[in-house]
């Protein structure tokens, strides 16, 4: 038995969508800094992190590490931020063993690598799984972990890092600015004695993130922000205490679903100075978006009317267009006025969620990573699957622009990124609800 979420609509700007959506801690910050705490023995405490599937995935994994987890989030029934605390007691001890039973759940996971590494001089980690969004090769992260002194090889379906002599300091270069192959480099450094420089490093604001927690807990690091990080080793970390920055993917979601449906949404607990590109697209598609005062908080507001305007998207890694929002822009793209381009740059599987999005009865082609999508005035409510964490979000908003019923199995994906989003969806005058599908058969019989 598998979940789905059940949506039903008159199809675009018929019940727009009205509220304030209050955003928690970005899951895409808090998995690598709960892996980080593995750095110093001692207990570290996490703010902000959102309630979602993968966090409670990473806790278990941290648990089967040696460490002892508590994970604390508000009822809610009392809050839909679905942001909670994270306490991490680690051990000097550690088990440097990642389990596949796990890891298969989490492509986050491969970030224990690099501490693992710096830490206890050794590491087996289960090869990750996670969305099916195209090949995510780990070679830089193996290259980079060798020039600092580590032998690493596959083994059995695991990742085996082993330091034969010492760690030590040395110029890394990235053949692409991957955000998983800086944060593991990057956390192997900076224990690691002398100086290693990284270069073409992600620049992403979860980076950001993770340096200043790496920081606080005595981490010498400089260049944050920039392409270049230059971290010098230290002997020791401490514990910290932390909060996580919010989450500018889920924003982003809720400022598309308001382009999508029409309506006024007020987003709450992440502001647009993290994905002004979008802001800027979504403008240029007729949207209205302005940062809106909220004592203590980052915060932004979305007015739609209308039928908005095609328009182009490149993905690129930040500061461009992010691949977690390109599902999204296809989405919108189904019911836009013109003829929108998408080109996917970074994740050559993500139009996967093409064939979905057509059982709606969007009219778009793919070729290669190109995706031509010509506007229709409305979708049609159909049964669809979703593959991974972003395709699936998106569906359900495309179901607001479809006429009748949307149902989008494998809903556990779309948990794994989003805390109680029937809920917020629900609190937004969206006519949906989480239903139990008895059968393995995605299409339910009509």
């Amino acid at each position: 038995m598998s979940d789905a979420f059940q949506l039903r609509s008159d199809g675009p700007r018929v019940r727009p969508l009205r509220g304030t959506v209050e955003v928690g801690g970005a899951k895409n910050s808090s998995l690598k800094l709960m892996a980080a705490t593995l750095l110093a023995p001692g207990r570290s405490t996490i703010h902000n992190v959102p309630d979602i599937l993968d966090v409670h995935v990473m806790a278990q994994l941290l648990e089967r590490l040696g460490c002892t987890v508590e994970v604390e989030h508000p009822d809610p029934t009392l809050s839909l931020r679905g942001s909670g605390t994270v306490s991490i007691d680690v051990p000097e001890d550690l088990d440097p063993e990642a389990p596949y039973d796990l890891v298969r759940r989490l492509r986050a996971s491969i970030c224990v690598l690099g501490p693992l590494v710096a830490r206890c001089g050794r590491a087996r980690v289960a090869l990750p799984g996670g969305d099916a969004i195209g090949s995510r090769g780990l070679d830089m992260h193996f290259q980079g972990l060798e020039a600092l002194g580590a032998a690493v090889h596959i083994e059995h379906g695991m990742v085996v890092a082993e330091v034969r002599d010492r760690l030590g300091g040395a110029t890394l270069w990235l053949d692409f600015p991957s955000v998983g192959a800086t944060e593991n480099l990057l956390m192997a450094a900076v224990l690691t004695p002398g100086w290693t420089v990284i270069d073409n490093v992600a620049r992403e604001p979860e980076i950001g993130d993770l340096c200043a927690m790496l920081t606080a807990m005595g981490a010498r690091i400089d260049g944050v922000g920039s392409s270049t990080l230059e971290v010098e080793g230290v002997e020791r970390l401490r514990p910290v205490e932390h909060t996580t920055i919010g989450d500018r993917i889920v924003a982003g979601t809720w400022a598309f679903a308001t382009a999508i449906a029409g309506g006024d949404v007020t987003v709450v607990g992440a502001g647009t100075r993290h994905f002004q590109i979008v802001a800027d697209k979504l403008r240029t598609a007729g949207a209205e978006i302005e940062t809106v005062a909220v004592p203590g908080e980052e915060a932004f507001r979305v007015r739609c009317e209308g039928r908005l305007r095609a328009f182009d998207v490149a993905t690129l890694p930040y500061p461009g267009f992010p691949t977690d929002l390109q599902p999204f822009v296809m989405a919108l793209a189904a019911t836009a006025e013109g003829t929108s381009m998408i080109t996917e740059n970074v994740f050559e599987a993500r139009f996967m969620f093409a064939q979905e999005l057509a059982r709606l009865g969007a009219d778009l082609r793919t070729d290669g990573h190109h995706a031509v999508v010509r506007g229709v005035p409305a979708l049609s409510g159909a049964p669809v699957v979703a593959h991974d964490i972003r395709a699936g979000a998106a569906l359900v908003l495309a179901g607001l622009a479809a006429e009748g019923t949307t149902t989008v199995a494998e809903a556990h994906h779309i948990d794994r990124g989003y805390p109680h989003f029937v809920e917020v969806l629900q609190s937004l005058g969206v006519d949906i609800e989480r239903v139990s599908e008895a059968t393995d058969d995605p299409w339910p019989a009509s």
